[in-house]
This record gives C-alpha cells, structure tokens and sequence, in this order.
C-alpha cells in the first residue's frame, strides 16, 4: 500500500512511496523526492555499521602495534592477499574480543609491512600466515592503514576467499569472492552497472535467503562488520534526473501506448531516466504528473528569460518545450515517435534533438523554419492517426518562387492538452509578431495559422 505523498512546504519538497521499474521487470518500492529542480528515486538500504574506533584510525603513515598472541585464537585477526594475488597482506577481519582487538590500535584494512622486523610485502599468501603463526607470543606488526580497501573487505566478511586466512588455531577459514589488482569484488552483476546495479546490490544484502545473508549466522564476530538483527535502515539516492529541460511522459518510448498508472520522468540528455514510476492511487498520480509539469514548465520559463536577457526584441523566444514528432518508416505499418525539442524564437521555428543548455547553443539548431511560411494546425481527437493524443500538424510553405510543392506535413504530439495550449498561443503570437515586423499582409496571416478554438 503506498503512503500519502507528503510535503515539506518550507523546502518545496515532496515525497512518496512508488514502485519503480525498467518497464519490463517487476516493480521494485521505492521512495520518490520531488525538488523545485530535480526528481530523484530512493531505495531502502541498511545503514552501515561502523565501530566507532573507526573514527580515529590513523591514515597514511606506518605505526608498530604490538600484540600478545592467545592461547584460544592466537593473533586473533584474518589476512588477505599475498604477493600472487598482486596485493599487499591486509587485515580482512579482527575478531571480537581477542588479541588483535584488544590493542584498539588495528582496524581492517590496515597492510602488514612487517613482522617482528622482518619485511613479508614480497610474501605470499600462505608463506605470510606461516610467519605471522610461528612468530612467538610476542609479536610486533608494522602496519600501514590503506582506506580504499577497507569497504571492500568488510563487504567480503559476509562470505568467504580462498585469499582469507585466520592467524589463530581454532578459527575456521572463510572463502570469500575473488578480487582484482585494485582491491575490487569482481561480481557478475558488472555487466549491469549503473541503474539495475543499484537495486541489485540492495537486494543481496537483504533478502533473506541470499548467500550474504546466511552466512552472517555462521561467520565469527568481527568488529568492522558486526551487524544486529534491528539494523538501522535509511533512503539512499538511485537517480536523480534535474527537471530543467526535461519532460514527464506517460506513453511507452517512441510509441502511442499510453502506460496505465505510470510514469517516466526524462531529463535533457538521451538515457537520462528515472524508470518508469508506477503509482497505484488515480490521485497521487495525478498529483505527481502536475506537481512535475508544474516545476518542469517554471524552470523552463526562468532559462527563457535568462536567454533573453542577451537577444534583442525582435529574437526573443517565447516557447520552449519539448514534443514528440510521428515517423513511418517503410518496415513497419505504423508510426513511431521521436523527440524533439521545440524552440519558437522571432520568427524562427527551431528543433532540437539536444535542448540548448546555453545562448551559443541557439546558433547550432540542426533544423530551422520560418514562422510566417509555416503552417500550424490542431488535430481533431477524431483525426488522429493512433493512441497519441494532443496532436498537431507543421507544414511549410513551397520552396523557392518555382510552384515546387510543397513538404509533406509533419506529424507531432504534444504531452499534455496544457502543452498544446500553450504552443498554440505561443505559435499565434509569434505571427502577429512577425507580421508587424516584416510588414506581411494579413491575408497571408490568416491563410497560414489556425488557432485552436
């Protein structure tokens, strides 16, 4: 059951439950936080749990830490790596209680550079647990603390390495996953990266059947990874995607499929996505798709206003936004949909792929029409040619003085009834502009623009 959205009206902040997906997978929870410039997608995660001697560990210089073996445990602590591995003899694990902890002066992570005075950073694995084993009751480590790689093994201490090996005699070893050269987890879930990795590393750490959460119960205590059954969760970002020169969409991508109870959130770059957002209450979906639109059209309007502080009268813009333009292409009997950008400046009709991010940018449009030899029209709902609604038509005039024919119409939608509105006044008041400025009869006028009634 999804909770109310709430509002933070101070901060202009609101937030949800929703369910998120690829738009092939199955929903996933998540929470979703709505700023004045940004959307962004949360996911629920354990809090990490961190010793808090883990504050004052010493970084970056060598420090001589003495230790007194135990006749139960030994040296009471795990190493990793080994010279075959390419990696330095790191402290995988220090168990609770015991030699190692009790110092307070050995955190996980720490290298070991020397035993007893005597250099083990050319050992390997195996030939650096025999030394640390036969090296007498009192044993004097110098040690170096490497904070890169401190994450990294208390991630591992949830499952077990063939380069993980306990110094003590009653302490069994635990195989971990292997590692790379730079002290990284080489896992499957690479290939996936980004978006999907993020709820997938979540899931393993969580779900109650998973590897990583069965051998919790059988692993001996460690203070860097202890971790207790009422753990402290909190929200961690998965994507934000900044609203300024995005849109919100409830059609299938490059379709007129129109997505029951759900949403994307797109940004200005291609592949920029929230997932599709799936809300399960007719209002809050409602609410959601205003609450966006609402700040997607202010931020819209305040980066016009910037661009027009630098062009002069007659080159302002008065529309930006963006629309989705109907191609049919010659395998398939129905029309596909691609952005487009839509930028009505003086008299000219721009479209982009890309928006234009700054003045410079204006200059680079891909496609060029002029307003005043351009033909607008507002498709009738029982005209249109699929699902898409909000439709429009762009025709040019003939090219050149020879009676060529002229182009094809070109086919748009637009995302919203409002979107239509707004572009259609927007397109009206452009070519009376234009016409007080270049002395166009009216006659031409009225023949080329279509208001919307």
């Amino acid at each position: 059951m999804m909770t109310p959205i709430e509002e933070k009206k101070d901060e202009k902040i609101r937030t949800g439950m929703v369910q998120v997906s690829d738009g092939k997978s199955r929903p996933r929870p998540a929470r979703l936080v709505l700023t004045m410039d940004a959307v962004t997608v949360q996911r629920e995660a354990p809090v990490p749990v961190q010793p808090t001697k883990e504050k004052n560990v010493p970084h970056a210089r060598e420090r001589m830490v003495q230790i007194t073996r135990q006749k139960v445990g030994g040296l009471g602590l795990s190493i990793k790596g080994g010279s075959e591995h390419k990696l330095p003899i790191l402290i995988s694990k220090i168990y609770k209680d015991q030699a190692a902890d009790q110092t307070g002066q050995l955190f996980v992570g720490d290298a070991v550079i020397k035993v007893n005075g005597e250099y083990i950073t050319a050992c390997k694995h195996d030939d650096a647990v025999n030394i640390l084993r036969n090296a007498g009751d009192i044993v004097v480590l110098t040690v170096k603390h490497y904070r890169a790689a401190t994450p990294f093994l208390q991630k591992q201490a949830d499952g077990a390495s063939d380069t993980d090996s306990s110094t003590g005699d009653d302490h069994p070893s635990l195989h971990n996953k292997p590692v790379d050269a730079n002290c990284n987890e080489k896992t499957s879930e690479q290939i996936n990266g980004g978006w999907q990795s993020a709820w997938t590393e979540g899931d393993e750490n969580s779900r109650p059947g998973s590897a990583a959460g069965s051998a919790r119960g059988s692993r001996p205590p460690s203070v860097a990874s202890d971790r207790t059954v009422d753990q402290p969760r909190e929200w961690r970002d998965v994507i934000s995607v900044p609203l300024m020169m995005g849109y919100v969409t409830r059609y299938v991508f490059g379709t007129d499929k129109l997505r029951p109870g759900a949403f994307e959130v797109r940004g200005a770059r291609p592949q920029l996505t929230t997932g599709v957002i799936h809300a399960e209450d007719p209002a809050a979906l409602s609410l959601w798709l205003k609450s966006i639109s609402d700040n997607i059209v202010g931020l819209t309007n305040l980066q016009m206003k910037l661009f027009n502080r630098h062009l002069m009268v007659g080159e302002r813009i008065e529309y930006m936004g963006w629309v989705h333009e109907g191609v049919v292409q010659s395998q398939q009997p129905w029309q596909t949909y691609r952005p487009k950008f839509l930028v009505l400046k003086g008299t000219d009709v721009m479209l982009f792929d890309v928006p234009p991010m700054k003045i410079g940018d204006l200059a680079t449009c891909p496609e060029t029409l002029k307003v005043y030899q351009t033909m607008f029209r507002t498709v009738k709902e029982s005209e249109t040619v699929d699902w898409r609604q909000h439709c429009f038509l762009v025709q040019p005039s003939a090219a050149g003085p020879g009676g060529a024919a002229a182009p094809a119409p070109r086919y748009f939608s637009a995302e919203t009834r409002q979107d239509l509105l707004r572009l259609d006044a927007a397109w009206t008041a452009n070519i009376v502009n234009s016409v007080i400025r270049l002395g166009v009869s009216a006659s031409f006028f009225f023949y080329f623009s279509n208001p919307m009634k």
